[in-house]
């Protein structure tokens, strides 16, 4: 197995160091401290330590969890319209970080919660989105009309849940879709349908962006970083590791407490 290693970076030219937007990793610093706070929050209430909560069903939570999650393939899909500018190939080795961490999520949160652990999170479906993002990614031949068509396809892909939703995506082999009937029983589903849409109309809105670079997160003209948005765009570089570490450490702390409460 290991007598005749294979380097991927012989092969291939590595790919060009992407410019870092600070207002984009801004952006998603914010998403990720909302996202340990939510998850924190649900620590608590598993170990008892605040009033009980239900994070299933009370709407106070379940906004905060799609909020979170639409910032956060907000962001993807704005990164990827940056990638598209720079990159005339797909980071391989990022996606096959991301599809690795979306199984080490799937076995952690097997050995935590067998009977509802995540099969098909937000890793899970970043992995498959970023694939067929790659899929639309424009051609010469049609880059003009890619923002005709494009946001009509993604208000569509937002809507085809109402309109397609059948028993026969209820199942585990084909929920993943996200034509289910009813969300099925896991601590995480973040079905293609309708997330595709958010992230897909992120990257329609990156590439309106960088076509203006005076405006928005994606534009130099807004000044420099200030007060809390610097700490936030240095965290926003490291959303992967961030997402994999923060609930060990959480948990962990957790437990700490609660030893030293019964010492």
């Amino acid at each position: 197995m290991t007598a005749c290693p294979i380097h991927l970076s012989s092969r291939l030219p590595r790919l060009p160091r992407l410019p870092r937007l600070p207002r984009l990793d801004a952006l998603r610093g914010l998403a990720m401290v909302w996202m340990a706070g939510f998850h924190f929050s649900f620590d608590l209430n598993q170990y008892g330590l605040i009033g009980r909560q239900n994070f299933y069903a009370d709407p106070f939570w379940t906004t905060q969890r799609t909020l979170i999650v639409t910032l956060f393939l907000l962001c993807a899909g704005l990164g990827q319209a940056l990638a598209f500018e720079h990159a005339a190939r797909m980071a391989w080795r990022r996606w096959a970080q991301i599809a690795g961490c979306a199984l080490l999520v799937s076995a952690g949160s097997w050995w935590m919660f067998p009977h509802s652990f995540i099969w098909f999170g937000v890793l899970h479906a970043m992995a498959v989105m970023l694939l067929l993002v790659q899929l639309l990614r424009p051609q010469p031949g049609w880059r003009v009309g890619v923002e005709r068509w494009g946001w009509g396809l993604a208000g569509a892909l937002l809507l085809l849940p109402i309109w397609l939703a059948h028993p026969f995506f209820d199942s585990r082999l084909t929920g993943w879709v996200g034509l289910a009937t009813h969300k099925p029983i896991t601590e995480d589903y973040v079905p293609l349908l309708p997330w595709f849409g958010v992230m897909f109309g992120g990257w329609l809105l990156g590439r309106w962006l960088l076509k203006r670079p005076s405006m928005g997160v994606l534009g130099g003209g807004l000044g420099a970083l200030t007060g809390l948005l610097q700490p936030l765009a240095r965290l926003g570089r490291w959303p992967l590791s961030f997402y994999m570490l923060h609930q060990p450490v959480l948990l962990g702390l957790l437990e700490v407490w609660t030893l030293l409460r019964r010492a």
